[in-house]
């Protein structure tokens, strides 16, 4: 049961209707256990674990968040977990934290109805484990906890599903599907983090990626599904680093990245983005039908956006391509920080593959990668998935539960890097996250997140 002075807090408190507005963030602070099959209603107020504290969800748990927002200005409302959270979910019976039932619709996939999880910078600990988070990304505006707290900017940001902030934190998101948002899936500006096998789908409507991560973090990234990101299912980098905030480490092999970056009108995204100091292991990803290959700005001149390149190692990666053309494709000019660029317009992942792009550091990265760049390689290396078709359009976004992302016997993705050089933080000696040892899946010698069946 929930500890009765939250129960209390939570039926008992009374909405100030100007709200954030005034000044004032108002929170229902909570702690204690979220027990199998209870609901629990959020509305009026954001809710809170206080630091110190520490919130349980078990399994088929449901946190139903109101779209009401708060106060006068309609804030949509944020979980600040400023202590621990642990979300304990199974396969059979996952937590929820959604909205209400007849708001889960197709139509409101970027709808954005509440803001998002704020792991704060005393949050020492979080397990997002077989849990279901969606229809997040509400604006932050003035009075939202998380521009008080400085985490981002009033009026120029929205929440992304799961924001981190503790370098020192640790933090395991396994097994969960991260759905329908209108920014990143994560984001990820400090912590030790073990992020795997999980499904992102309709991560981004304008921007976004599936999994973002910045300077203060060292973190594995194995096994992930991450269908359709609007920029990238990858973007690591080391900004902000300082001595509080260590480089940007991450190790990210066997994902399966599908359609990233077709729903933006310029020449960012694709895929992978790896920028600003940060050091990188990148290999035995299977990229479907992105619209790049591996980016890595500045790397030929040493700019302030270069990549740790001398310590990195981004390689061995497959980019299959199908041969239906993208219903998104834009071609002409575009303005990115006031600058005017052309782009030509790739019409098929192929054609982006091939793409003469600036920031491809065709010297070093994927040089021993396999890359459909044509049509006629494009059928050659067609990754041959037992229950998913890749002749689709590049910018569908809307996720399908029949899919089955397998590789099915003779794929020619099943033979990936197989060299030992690149470990895994935490395969080995794993991270410790309320009393139990957690660690990073194996590296598997096929590209992609799984083999055969």
């Amino acid at each position: 049961m929930l500890a009765t002075a939250c129960t209390l807090a939570f039926s008992a408190c009374e909405k100030n209707n100007d709200g954030p507005e005034s000044g004032e963030t108002l929170f229902m602070d909570v702690e204690g256990t979220i027990e199998e099959g209870e609901v629990l209603n959020v509305e009026g107020k954001h809710l809170r674990v206080p630091e110190g504290k520490t919130l349980t969800v078990k399994a088929g748990a449901q946190i139903i968040f109101s779209t009401d927002g708060i106060g006068t200005n309609h804030a949509p409302i944020e979980f600040t977990v400023d202590g621990n959270l642990y979300c304990l979910g199974t396969e059979e019976n996952p937590v929820m934290l959604t909205v209400a039932e007849d708001l889960r619709t197709y139509e409101n996939t970027f709808a954005a109805l509440w803001g998002g999880i704020v792991a704060g910078k005393t949050c020492e600990e979080m397990i997002i484990d077989h849990t279901v988070i969606e229809y997040t990304g509400g604006p932050v505006i003035a009075g939202s906890p998380a521009a008080n707290n400085g985490y981002y900017v009033a009026g120029d940001d929205d929440y992304p599903q799961i924001t981190t902030n503790n370098p020192k934190g640790k933090y395991i998101i396994t097994n969960s599907i991260i759905r329908n948002g209108l920014s990143d899936g994560i984001y990820m500006q400090g912590g030790e983090a073990i992020i795997a096998d999980n499904i992102f789908s309709a991560t981004g409507q304008l921007g976004g990626e599936a999994v973002n991560i910045k300077s203060g973090c060292k973190v594995d990234v194995a096994r992930n599904i991450m269908f359709s990101p609007n920029t990238n299912g990858l973007k690591l980098s080391s900004s902000d680093q300082s001595p509080e905030r260590y480089q940007a480490q991450i190790c990210a092999y066997n994902n399966t990245i599908i359609g990233s970056g077709w729903r933006r009108e310029d020449e960012k995204g694709g895929g992978i983005y790896v920028e600003e100091g940060a050091r990188v292991s990148v290999f035995n990803n299977l990229l479907v039908n992105c619209k790049f290959l591996a980016m890595t700005p500045e790397w030929s001149n040493g700019g302030e956006d270069c990549y740790d390149r001398d310590n990195s190692f981004i390689d061995y990666n497959y980019y299959a391509s199908g041969t239906v053309e993208s219903s998104n494709v834009h071609v002409g000019e575009y303005e990115d920080d006031g600058e005017i660029f052309e782009f030509s317009g790739a019409r098929y992942p192929y054609e982006g593959y091939a793409y003469n792009h600036a920031e491809y550091d065709a010297k070093k990265v994927d040089r021993n990668s396999v890359i459909a760049k044509n049509a006629v390689q494009a059928e050659e290396f067609d990754p041959d998935f037992e229950g998913y078709d890749i002749n689709v359009d590049p910018a569908l976004y809307r996720w399908d539960d029949n899919w089955d992302f397998h590789l099915k016997s003779g794929s020619p993705a099943l033979d990936g890097y197989t060299g030992s050089d690149h470990t895994p933080f935490w395969s080995e000696t794993g991270l410790t996250v309320n009393g139990t040892t957690y660690k990073s899946p194996a590296v598997a010698t096929q590209y992609g997140a799984f083999g055969t069946r």
